[in-house]
């Protein structure tokens, strides 16, 4: 069985940020990469607002120079998926990969991500950075004065939604109830803008377009009538999953299931085990916050390993 230093699952911004710090400080990481590696900003066809670019970078592309830079500096990377985990008091740590290997870590760093949550349609699918997007903050400024549509009633459709109205020329919101699930305050805000329009006791059955979306169909629930809504953006603000399901009842995480971390560092609760990115943030879920989170996790695993282990 293997024995490394340092070990981080996931290689998004947040995994791949450790990597760069931990592999410069000497620690020699193995990131277990997946099958698909990069995360969820592979999917984004056009990133304006990651610092450091001028002109727009494709998800694909920055993913693919954050693991450059990370093996630059001496990380092994392996494209394999983690199916169990062992932790043992101050380590080392065992990970399971689906291939049969298994690897012990003295330090462990979790950068899993989260995922969002589709109405499992295959023009969703399809569409895919085409229009089809989960996230206001990283695409609504794409469609200046052009109509988009959020799916969902909750704080967080209508945070997006009333987003979106900086950029948009119309937000549709369409809800599958005939009142909003989100608080007061937000609903409030929602349903008093200008620039929001709802379509209620409603579900989208369709994304229309070629190569991109140029509207929905959407069903009423009640009368069952059908009808097309133009519009050039659809966003998913159904909520997120985070990946953490193969460490459910080994490390504290509350009731979605997001990590809890201690105080404002990136230690869980148990032991030498960190975790960063989307998988223990469900507030901001951006790649910039990921990535400083990924900073973070590998400083306070280098500091852990001095203290515990002098490496």
């Amino acid at each position: 069985m293997k024995k490394e230093n340092m070990l981080i699952i996931g290689s998004g911004p947040a995994g791949l940020t450790a990597a760069i710090y931990s592999a410069r400080a000497l620690l020699k990481p193995v990131v277990i990469a997946g099958i698909v590696p990069g995360g969820q900003l592979t999917q984004t066809s056009d990133i304006e607002n990651y610092p450091g670019f001028v002109e727009p970078v494709g998800g694909f592309d920055l993913m693919t120079a954050f693991q450059k830079q990370s093996e630059r500096f001496g990380t092994k990377v392996l494209y394999d998926n983690v199916v169990s985990v062992v932790f043992s008091g101050t380590g080392p740590h065992e990970v399971s990969l689906a291939g049969g290997e298994k690897i012990q870590a003295l330090a462990l760093i979790i950068a899993t991500g989260a995922s969002p949550i589709w109405l499992g349609l295959e023009s969703e699918q399809r569409l895919m950075a085409k229009g089809v997007s989960a996230c206001a903050t990283c695409d609504g400024a794409f469609y200046r004065n052009l109509p988009v549509a959020v799916i969902g009633g909750g704080d967080t459709a209508m945070e997006e939604a009333i987003f979106l109205t900086r950029f948009a020329s119309k937000v549709t919101v369409i809800h599958r109830r005939n009142q909003l699930r989100a608080s007061k305050i937000m609903a409030d805000r929602a349903l008093q803008n200008p620039k929001i329009a709802f379509e209620w006791d409603s579900v989208v059955e369709e994304i229309t377009g070629q190569n991109e979306v140029d509207g929905i169909v959407v069903r009423n629930l009640k009368s069952g009538e059908k009808k097309r809504i133009e519009c050039k953006g659809y966003f998913a603000a159904l909520g997120h999953k985070p990946n953490t399901e193969i460490f459910k009842g080994l490390l504290d995480m509350d009731d979605v299931g997001y990590i809890l971390l201690k105080n404002q560092s990136s230690h869980t609760s148990v032991e030498g085990v960190f975790a960063a990115g989307d998988c223990a943030d469900h507030v901001y879920r951006q790649a910039i916050t990921a990535a400083g989170m990924g900073c973070k996790a590998a400083i306070d695993a280098e500091r852990w390993l001095e203290s515990k282990h002098k490496t």
